[in-house]
């Protein structure tokens, strides 16, 4: 039988401290890891490229807007919203990169998962150098479609030359994203 020595109550009290701050590792790296593949672009749809392109959205002031119109060179699509702060804060970027790579052979488009009115409004006080269309029916489907399961914003495929996805990312772009993307 063991003594209830003071030397014992430390030992005890030592195991529960280091079994605690464990378990609570564990449990928060699971909890880490289950974030992180939440946030990873999963497996496309089939087809969807092909979906992608045979698609016609509006633009803010009710003109059509036929993505087909832009095959034959790489496009960077961007799914955002003017209620979404990281889509809000990484336009400005996004707009210098157009400019930047559209003498290179690279498009960007914004797909504005909003309504007209709302991005009408927005793209007055912060206009983009890109081309920007209405998704709010059918965007977040077809955001889902290329990988976008929990239909997180933005949302940003890189598309080459021959209409195939090469890059996605859900989440906020950096600079060093589109750097390492116009290669």
């Amino acid at each position: 039988m063991s003594e209830n020595t003071p030397e014992n109550k430390s030992t005890n009290g030592s195991r529960r401290l280091w079994l605690t701050g464990a378990v609570a590792a564990v449990a928060a790296g699971a909890g880490a890891g289950v974030a992180w593949w939440r946030s990873q672009p999963q497996a496309m749809g089939p087809g969807v490229e092909a979906q992608l392109w045979s698609q016609t959205f509006e633009t803010p002031d009710g003109m059509p807007f036929a993505m087909a119109g832009l095959q034959g060179r790489p496009l960077l699509v961007n799914f955002w919203a003017t209620w979404c702060p990281p889509c809000v804060k990484e336009l400005p970027m996004l707009s210098e990169f157009a400019v930047q790579q559209g003498a290179k052979g690279i498009q960007v488009v914004g797909l504005a998962v909003d309504k007209s009115e709302a991005v009408m409004r927005f793209l007055q006080r912060q206009p983009v150098q890109f081309p920007v269309a209405i998704a709010m029916q059918g965007g977040l489907g077809l955001s889902r479609s290329l990988g976008n399961l929990q239909g997180g914003l933005p949302f940003t495929v890189l598309f080459d030359a021959k209409g195939q996805v090469r890059q996605r990312k859900i989440g906020e772009l950096s600079s060093e994203d589109l750097t390492d993307w116009s290669k």
